[in-house]
């Protein structure tokens, strides 16, 4: 999927998971914007996805800031303690000369 991350890049990680409504509980230590594409890295979970909804306290937000506790909803099961990366766009990265 993606290149390997330093763990010191990492923007959060899960604090928890609700099977039934697919949404992880994440602490953040970077912003984060609905929008970003993000690669969630844990012993047994790879996935990258775009941030397509959030919420604090059950009410949308387009952005969040460090330190806010936010929901994500997540396209497959995520564990706790897995860490959150940005990933860098297509039309961020640099093309090689």
């Amino acid at each position: 999927m993606s290149e390997n991350h330093d763990p010191a890049t990492a923007i959060g990680s899960v604090s928890h998971y609700f099977t039934h409504l697919s949404v992880a509980a994440v602490q953040l230590d970077e912003p984060l914007r609905v929008g970003d594409r993000i690669h969630i890295v844990g012993h047994t979970t790879d996935l990258v996805q775009s941030v397509d909804s959030m919420q604090v306290d059950h009410q949308p937000i387009e952005q969040a800031s460090p330190g806010d506790d936010v929901a994500l909803h997540v396209d497959d099961h995520v564990r706790e303690h897995d860490k959150i990366y940005r990933e860098e766009s297509a039309s961020e990265e640099t093309p090689a000369t």
